[in-house]
């Protein structure tokens, strides 16, 4: 159940900067919700969801440098060197140096790293099916398809 107060701005007829908001908060509400949720499932693998989702990446590129993981993630580089930092203490990638430029390192999965990666594709998959499972398949491919139209459009230009 909504709080009271998202109710009644979503209710506000003829308020179009109230609906706005409410829009807003409601993504917010929606998006908070479903990562506490993953959190909660990665928690007992020692990672959150930024952390799984620098596995998949890893898994999906291959080893990369922490640049390129900036450029595919969108995390800024502080935020980046404390995820990789945090992996690397788990066990579960390494930084090795990159041959042809000292002073870059390339971030792969150990093998830690990837029985990890699949214990948290399970648990991601609970937590899909208990947030999502509801959804008839079609309404998962329109909400897909309005959130992605929704992040093109108010991308960076």
């Amino acid at each position: 159940m909504l709080d009271d107060l998202l109710e009644r701005i979503l209710a506000e007829d003829g308020d179009a900067a109230a609906r706005h908001v409410g829009l807003g908060m409601l993504l917010a509400t929606a998006h908070g919700r479903s990562r506490a949720g993953m959190n909660d499932e990665l928690r007992p693998l020692g990672i959150d969801v930024r952390e799984f989702t620098m596995l998949l990446a890893l898994d999906m590129y291959g080893p990369s440098s922490q640049r390129r993981l900036i450029d595919l993630t969108g995390i800024d580089k502080s935020t980046m060197v404390r995820i990789i930092d945090a992996l690397e203490h788990g066990g579960l990638v390494r930084r090795d140096r990159v041959p042809e430029d000292r002073r870059a390192y390339s971030v792969m999965l150990t093998d830690d790293g990837r029985r990890t990666l699949e214990s948290g594709r399970r648990a991601g998959a609970d937590v899909g099916e208990r947030l999502f499972g509801w959804l008839r398949p079609d309404e998962r491919d329109q909400l897909v398809g309005l959130l992605r139209r929704l992040a093109e459009h108010t991308a960076p230009r």
